[in-house]
């Protein structure tokens, strides 16, 4: 009687253990892929050929600069109408390998944009400059999701 018990018990671990296992490895059908850093511009009227021209050559530099030193992967400018007059109308996209990536990148982005740019105080004019031409509506990061299960 003992005997049958503890088989009994046993049993139960073991098929409790089994399922927990099996739970434990349900494959996603999606993985995650790169991320993104997204900054959404509202050119100012009458000077959307002012700040494209500033995304054509100093911004692509920079942008330039990240993917020759291997820190970004890509970048993207999108323009769409404003819907709204507090509404974007240029988004400027950045990709990186991940998150780790890009976080352990920071100070390399920063020496490298001393060299690209200039010192800090070039680059704080810059921003004043632009200022004019443009406002920065929000910034945000995104991570891709690859439609496929990780291999």
């Amino acid at each position: 009687m003992k005997f049958n018990r503890i088989t009994v018990a046993s049993l139960i671990a073991l098929v409790l253990t089994l399922s927990v296992a099996v739970f434990a490895q349900v494959n996603r059908p999606y993985r995650n892929g790169s991320v993104w850093g997204i900054s959404f511009i509202q050119m100012k009227p009458g000077m959307d050929t002012a700040y494209l021209n500033y995304i054509a050559t100093d911004w692509k530099r920079n942008q330039e600069a990240l993917k020759k030193d291997g820190q970004s992967i890509s970048y993207k400018v999108l323009t769409t109408e404003a819907h709204g007059s507090g509404d974007w109308n240029i988004m400027l996209m950045t990709e990186y390998k991940d998150m780790a990536t890009m976080e352990a990148n920071e100070a390399k982005a920063d020496n490298l944009l001393q060299t690209v740019v200039g010192t800090d105080e070039k680059q704080m004019q810059g921003y004043r400059d632009r200022l004019q031409i443009r406002e920065v509506m929000e910034s945000r990061l995104a991570r891709e999701i690859v439609l496929e299960p990780r291999r």
